[in-house]
Parts: structure tokens; sequence; C-alpha cells
């Protein structure tokens, strides 16, 4: 089925991982040719790019990393896994990949993540991509805050093994499902994929406990002066009706960023339109990188 695709997903990836003062970290690639980098956020992992690793290869080597905490990426138990730390993290990558320059991608955290990136090392930014994410001081969101006071109660463990053992509480409106305009759509298989390495080791569980403590959007607000100055070719790309993120947040970008090219609202998409409309967004993907060559 393509469109909706989540019964799509044959597995034609590579999956490897490469040490990096981080850590060694987890990715799945797919291509040749100049790499785009796709970065993920909170709970989810690389699967959350499946699609756009399938279908924009025959143009890019597209590579989807798992950040510090989530997938398979393993870490030190005291390390930093801050979203600094993990933009840090992605230059480490890149160095450890023999890679200078990508075309970066990010939703949700990662698209904070990217953009904290994309301010420290704008050398390695051929284009750079942003779809609803943290921005500014929306950092963490307030829809988010109800899940991140639970982290911080204890409960961290208890509401991923709900999810895990009836996904239809992953799917509800109380945990998940606000993120997608159908949650029916998302497979048991995908709900494992990026939950169940959340649980692999009381260590696991841990550090992504401190991932989630450490959000703050005094990273985001730090590096302003630079995302300000980037010059890369952008487009932001936002769903209308994600209640993490307002539109108000896309304009902001598209204002801030200097490079900005394009802004693109994609009607009555949520926050995981890139897992979900993942058609719309790779073509625009597409038409944003040919555009920048």
């Amino acid at each position: 089925m393509d469109g909706s695709g989540y019964q799509n997903d044959a597995p034609p990836f590579a999956h490897g991982s490469v040490l990096t003062p981080s850590g060694r970290i987890a990715y799945r690639e797919r291509g040749e040719g100049p790499v785009a980098l796709f970065v993920h956020g909170v709970l989810l992992n690389g699967h959350l790019w499946r699609h756009q690793l399938r279908h924009l290869s025959d143009i890019r080597r597209c590579i989807a990393v798992d950040l510090l905490a989530h997938g398979d990426s393993e870490i030190a138990a005291d390390q930093d896994v801050s979203v600094t730390a993990n933009a840090h993290m992605l230059a480490q990558f890149l160095d450890a990949m023999g890679i200078d320059r990508v075309d970066l991608i990010g939703n949700d955290s990662g698209g904070g993540i990217a953009q904290i990136f994309a301010a420290l090392y704008p050398q390695r930014v051929r284009s750079f991509a942003l779809s609803n994410c943290d921005t500014h001081d929306n950092w963490p969101p307030e829809a988010f805050k109800p899940f991140l006071a639970t982290a911080a109660a204890g409960g961290l463990r208890d509401v991923l093994q709900a999810m895990l053992a009836d996904k239809n509480v992953y799917r509800s409106p109380q945990a998940l499902g606000l993120a997608y305009e159908d949650p029916e759509q998302v497979s048991d298989q995908d709900i494992d994929t990026y939950l169940t390495p959340l649980l692999r080791s009381e260590q696991r569980l841990l550090d992504f406990q401190r991932f989630l403590a450490a959000f703050d959007a005094s990273h985001t607000l730090r590096i302003e002066p630079q995302l300000r100055a980037l010059a890369a070719p952008t487009l932001i790309a936002w769903g209308t009706d994600d209640v993490f993120f307002d539109v108000k947040w896309s304009h902001w970008l598209a204002e801030a960023i200097a490079g900005t090219r394009k802004r693109v609202e994609l009607e009555g998409a949520r926050i995981f339109f890139p897992e979900e409309r993942w058609s719309e967004f790779n073509e625009l993907l597409r038409e944003h990188w040919l555009a920048s060559a």
C-alpha cells in the first residue's frame, strides 16, 4: 500500500553501528551518493524514517541514527544524554563514518537536536529540513509535560509496559494517539520496534529517564544567534493539527533561519506526519534537495 504505508515496510536497509566518543551509535541506511541524515524524536528511533530511506535512496545515501538512550545505540551509564550532547554526537557520528556534509532532516525533539547541530556545525549542513519540532522556548511543549511528570515520579516503566502490553494504550489520546491523524494505522510491530529497546535493561530505562529529565529550552535558546545566521537552504514543513507544536513555530523558524527557502503547511497533519504522510513529505524533500543543488 502506498500513501499511508505502514504495511509497506519491507526491511531493505543495511543496519550498522559505529564507535564514537559518545558511545556505539546504531544506524540504518540505504542508497548511495550525497548523505541525508535523519534525526528522530523522543520515544522513537531510526525506524521512523523507513519510508524516507526506502523511497529517497535513489538520489541520496539516506542514514537514520538512533539517538542516545534510544534504539540500539549503546552508551555509558554516566554520560550526558541531553539534547546538546545528542547534537555533538551527530558530529562525532559523521566523523566516525567519514562523512563531511549532509542534508539534515529532523522531527519532534530530533528537530530540536538538528537545530542545535546545524547552529554549532553549520559547515556540515548542505541543506536543512524541519518538520514539527521543539523550537526556541517551546521545549518541552505543554502537552508533553504530563508524560515528563510521570517519568520524573518513577512511573516510566509502568507506562511503557502498559503501551507494549496493550497497543491500544499507545494509540489512545492519553498516550501517543494524539501524535497521529489515524493512530489505528500504526502497527503492533511498529510500536514494538519503538518501545521495546527502551525497556531492554534497567540501565536503558534509567538512560531514557535522564534524557527526558534533561529537556530544557535553554539548549535551543542558547544557540539562537547561530541558528539565525544559518545560511543552508532550509525547508520548513509543518502539520497544522499538532497539539505539541503549533503552526506559529513554523513561522518563527522561517523568520529566524536566514537560509529558509520555503515554508509549507500540511493541512490536518500531526507531529508524526513524516511517518504517516510520508509520500507528501518525501516529495517535498526531493524537490528541496534538487532545488538546493
